[in-house]
């Protein structure tokens, strides 16, 4: 069966330590006796029966206690032996000098139960026993040879039997106290390393939240915030910052509603625009810490409008292709009127019939292009071999387009997925070259690397009229146009089919003209 230090690592070195600081109660000890010897001689009751012979005992006990400690400090192995050895040497030690001194009346047997006692709480398993029952035959061999070779009173072997028995009591109590004391040592291990488990599963958790978090005291000094609240304050924090440095503005609603120590929550516009949601959370207790909840409402409200839009999508994908079928049905339909009736007014009719139908048609057709933008198989591309088959057969559609387009020279490796890059650069020319003036060169494109790594911008510019200030906030809205005949999906899809392969497309305020830029990332893109 195996012990308890045995079982564990951290209960060992807690007996090593142990028995380190006895080794140092005994080399104490053996000094001041060599000590006491020397220098008092015969003024104290130290050696009166045989003082060379207890001397010698205090020089040996106090080199063999020296030995004993560097031994522990140089080489902590085999506990076992190692205490089992340096007891046995107390108690025949201490035996020697109590026999010099004249028996018990000496007192230097009440030493003996420290010995055992040390040895019991250091100790564990029933070694201790075999301490105590080494120390009552000791002490009955020097009182037995006391009565051999000197002059003894039998009561002497009543009061050796009775430290005996009291060796025998400290030793079983000091065994009960020292693994209660383990046992309460290694849960107190235990807990300490779940304790600091915990500690680090919350720094991390609050580390990685996406809202940020402060612990502010009642002075106004924040002690603690996360990377997340240092983003949506935009400050660097230091340690124990006060919350003026951080936000004035929260500060002067923290300071209010410290009036009041109540849960709230309240809406706050920084001096950057951006909207926090603000929840204030009182102390547990007094003196204790507030905790203030940031959190990113763009954030909240575009997670709520992505959640729509794919409900959406969904919707319209399904709807889509029950709408695709009868509207097919419809325009062979019409097309058959227009075959058969010479009426005006008939073919009229028809012709508005035929270019609502191919609208709708074209309607459905995008609104199922957004199904599309889940499965992008990102490629390396290189821009200007690319741009080369585009154009030819952008100028199949727009005759225009082999003047009115200018390529800017230039040219960089992007990644991105080839249909999805085409389908985006479609839409941004398409309109381009519908806004833009019949000038040569009024659509410029241009190509080239980011000032970060791994990064390159496209840019399409043309010389029109431009977006107007109070739609720039909405050209990438679907279904918002401001062409008759358009869908107004063709800029919302481009730029889901943007972020489908890692890049953005945004509308710069470059003015005149409207100009957008693609910004492709990730290796190889340079």
């Amino acid at each position: 069966m195996q012990t308890i230090a045995q079982r564990t690592p951290d209960a060992i070195e807690s007996f090593w330590r142990s028995l380190r600081f006895f080794s140092v109660y005994r080399l104490s000890i053996a000094l001041l006796f060599l000590v006491a010897a020397r220098v008092f001689g015969d003024t104290v009751s130290l050696g009166t029966q045989d003082s060379r012979l207890f001397g010698r005992v205090a020089a040996i006990y106090l080199v063999l206690a020296v030995v004993f400690l560097v031994a522990l400090l140089r080489r902590p192995r085999l506990f076992n032996l190692q205490l089992s050895v340096q007891v046995a040497v107390d108690i025949a030690a201490l035996t020697l000098m109590m026999f010099a001194s004249g028996g018990q009346k000496s007192g230097i047997a009440a030493l003996l139960f420290v010995v055992v006692a040390g040895a019991g709480l250091v100790g564990q398993g029933r070694m201790t026993l075999f301490y105590a029952a080494l120390a009552s035959v000791a002490m009955l061999l020097e009182e037995s040879w006391r009565a051999l070779t000197l002059e003894a009173d039998p009561a002497d072997f009543v009061r050796t039997g009775i430290i005996s028995i009291a060796c025998f009591g400290t030793a079983i109590i000091a065994r009960l106290l020292a693994r209660r004391v383990v046992r309460t040592e290694i849960l107190a291990r235990e807990r300490g390393r779940q304790l600091d488990d915990q500690l680090r599963i919350s720094e991390r958790i609050i580390r990685d939240m996406y809202d940020g978090v402060l612990v502010v005291d009642g002075d106004g000094r924040v002690r603690l915030l996360n990377p997340r609240a240092e983003a949506l304050l935009n400050v660097r924090a230091s340690d124990e910052a006060r919350l003026e440095a951080l936000s004035p503005g929260l500060a002067d609603r923290y300071r209010v509603w410290s009036a009041q120590p109540v849960e709230a929550v309240e809406m706050l516009r920084q001096a950057s625009g951006r909207l926090l949601r603000v929840r204030y959370l009182p102390a547990a207790g007094p003196g204790g810490h507030a905790l203030i909840y940031l959190e990113d409402m763009e954030r909240v409200q575009s997670q709520a409008q992505q959640l729509k839009l794919a409900a959406l999508g969904r919707l319209t994908a399904n709807m889509a292709h029950e709408i695709r079928n009868p509207l097919a049905a419809i325009s062979h339909a019409a097309e058959l009127l227009g075959e058969e009736d010479a009426d005006p007014l008939r073919l009229r009719l028809v012709h508005i019939i035929h270019d609502n139908a191919l609208r709708l048609n074209r309607l459905v057709t995008e609104v199922l292009e957004l199904g599309r933008r889940d499965r992008a198989q990102p490629e390396t591309l290189r821009w200007q071999e690319f741009l080369a088959g585009f154009l030819e057969e952008l100028v199949l559609h727009d005759a225009s387009a082999s003047r009115r387009v200018h390529v800017a020279e230039g040219d960089v490796e992007l990644l991105f997925d080839r249909s999805h890059l085409y389908r985006v650069l479609w839409n941004l020319l398409e309109n381009a070259l519908r806004h833009a003036s019949a000038a040569d060169g009024a659509v410029r494109l241009r190509a080239r690397p980011a000032n970060t790594a791994n990064r390159v911008e496209l840019h399409i510019i043309d010389d029109g009229p431009g977006i107007d200030e109070a739609q720039r906030n909405q050209v990438f809205e679907p279904f918002f146009t401001t062409h008759g005949a358009g869908t107004g999906l063709g800029l919302y899809i481009a730029r889901e089919l943007c972020e489908a392969s890692g890049a953005r497309l945004d509308l710069l305020d470059e003015l005149p003209g409207a100009h957008f830029c693609i910004i492709a990332e990730g290796h190889p893109c340079r």
